[in-house]
């Protein structure tokens, strides 16, 4: 899309009226924080913990996003993809009240952190030629988590009666074409 024709966010300008991205409060140093943690060389599952300690301990408030990201959309999930490079990616997720993801896994390792709300989340086993739900966790807001696949097999679901936002970053790069960080089941639960 050519830069010229596109229409400025209307929250912020620059001098010379090109789009720019909003401020994101706090962003700068928590992508400092991951970049220590991705640079040591540990294995997925140890990074996705490293990362989650990071996310636990530098917790950025909602007004990372601005008031007009943190509405989310009553039809479907909103996400927003806040940085991109070789190592990692760091989205946040608005889910509405009753909103949930398909059951899915991981390609990459991944942590997050919720900011706001509470975030169900249903854990499964795959057998094959079904899965089976082996826990059951309530993330509410500072609480924070990494895993790597394989067996992070799960499903998020915003349970409460208020928009849930959090935060995630991923060992991917999401802004690689066709970048995809997930795997959804299609497979009975019993």
């Amino acid at each position: 899309m050519d830069v010229m024709n596109q229409r400025p966010h209307p929250e912020v300008m620059n001098a010379t009226t090109y789009p720019t991205q909003p401020a994101r409060v706090g962003l700068p140093e928590l992508l400092d924080g991951i970049r220590d943690q991705t640079s040591r060389g540990l294995d997925p599952r140890r990074t996705a913990l490293a990362v989650a300690d990071v996310l636990r301990e530098h917790t950025p408030g909602v007004e990372l996003l601005t008031a007009r990201e943190r509405l989310g959309d009553p039809g479907e999930l909103v996400s927003h993809v806040l940085h991109t490079e070789s190592a990692f990616s760091v989205k946040a997720v608005v889910w509405q009240p009753g909103q949930l993801t398909a059951i899915h896994d991981h390609l990459a390792w991944c942590a997050f952190v919720v900011l706001q709300g509470v975030e169900y989340e249903t854990l499964y086993r795959d057998h094959g030629d079904h899965l089976t739900e082996i826990g059951r966790a309530a993330n509410g807001p500072g609480e924070a988590s990494g895993f790597a696949p394989p067996g992070d097999i799960h499903r998020v679901h915003n349970t409460g009666d208020v928009t849930a936002i959090s935060l995630h970053v991923y060992g991917a790069d999401l802004g690689a074409d066709g970048a995809s960080v997930r795997r959804e089941y299609d497979l009975p639960v019993r």
